[in-house]
């Protein structure tokens, strides 16, 4: 307690208790830091502020794409999702970092078109939030394309050094290209090259 100057009676109980705390400067400058922040975004007008709405938004099946309101007056990204099961009884996202623009995102009629810049890719998936949602939304695709397969969650690429290339699969199937040999060969026999097929209905000798 305490010590009362001369010819003052010591401080009781409740004027001790009603004192406010000692704060230490640094906190005070904190708080006041903090309040000036929340006093300037208070200026913004909140059709100019991000939403960071999220919903699914389909392409061509359910769960197969998320929007994000990640600009303000609805504009963001239209995240488009894929399955990887190049493993055996195992589906795991394929992050595709190049994600479309999303329009209308706060309106009835969201839609999307063209491309959106990496960087706010990187900057959305860095959301706890819009990983949750992405988590949730492959999950289900996966669940729909390979219900016998084990669910695998891996995480987003956050920068560009953890962009994986991937090689579309219909590169890796040699029975879908051509053989690079018959093209060279047609190239360098003119008369190869004047024969047609016969068309359909045609008598033949």
């Amino acid at each position: 307690m305490a010590a009362a100057r001369p010819g003052q009676d010591p401080p009781t109980r409740n004027q001790l208790l009603a004192r406010p705390p000692h704060r230490p400067a640094s906190t005070l400058v904190a708080l006041a830091v903090l309040v000036g922040l929340v006093a300037v975004a208070g200026c913004v007008p909140a059709d100019r502020r991000p939403t960071w709405r999220l919903f699914p938004l389909q392409r061509q099946q359910p769960h197969d794409g998320l929007a994000v309101v990640s600009q303000p007056d609805g504009y963001g990204l239209h995240i488009w999702l894929e399955t990887d099961t190049r493993r055996q009884g195992v589906c795991r996202p394929r992050w595709l970092p190049d994600p479309a623009r999303l329009f209308n995102g706060n309106g009835s009629h969201p839609f999307s078109s063209g491309l959106a810049s990496r960087e706010e890719f990187f900057a959305a998936v860095a959301r706890r939030d819009v990983r949750r949602a992405l988590r949730r939304e492959l999950e289900a695709l996966c669940l729909s394309r390979a219900p016998r397969s084990t669910w695998e969650w891996i995480e987003p690429p956050l920068n560009p050094s953890q962009v994986k290339v991937e090689k579309l699969p219909m590169l890796e199937e040699k029975d879908l290209l051509t053989d690079p040999e018959t093209i060279r060969k047609q190239e360098q026999d003119p008369e190869q090259e004047n024969v047609t097929e016969p068309q359909a209905g045609a008598a033949t000798p």
